[in-house]
């Protein structure tokens, strides 16, 4: 990064990632409302879009956070030529 962290907006931030939700779970009632499965079925998509909304509001949360601040979790950035971080 420049150096410079940009501002990051809780409410940008909540929108984002249940808008991310959202879209995970409309597809998952789509596809349950075309295919017309049964129930056992039925409840396999459903559990696996819960399961995709909540790994996508994780997705969208972690890449704003750290396009916001930066990878903070320990992980340094290393310099390829000279082998130490930068």
């Amino acid at each position: 990064m420049s150096g410079q962290r940009e501002n990051l907006s809780l409410g940008k931030l909540a929108l984002y990632s249940l808008g991310a939700a959202t879209a995970v779970l409309v597809l998952a009632a789509t596809l349950i409302a075309v295919l017309e499965p049964g129930p056992v079925v039925g409840l396999v998509i459903g559990l696996g879009g819960v399961a995709g909304a909540i790994a996508a509001m994780g997705v969208v949360s972690t890449r704003m956070t750290r396009r916001a601040f930066g990878a903070t979790d320990g992980a340094t950035e290393t310099d390829p030529e000279a082998g130490a971080p930068s």
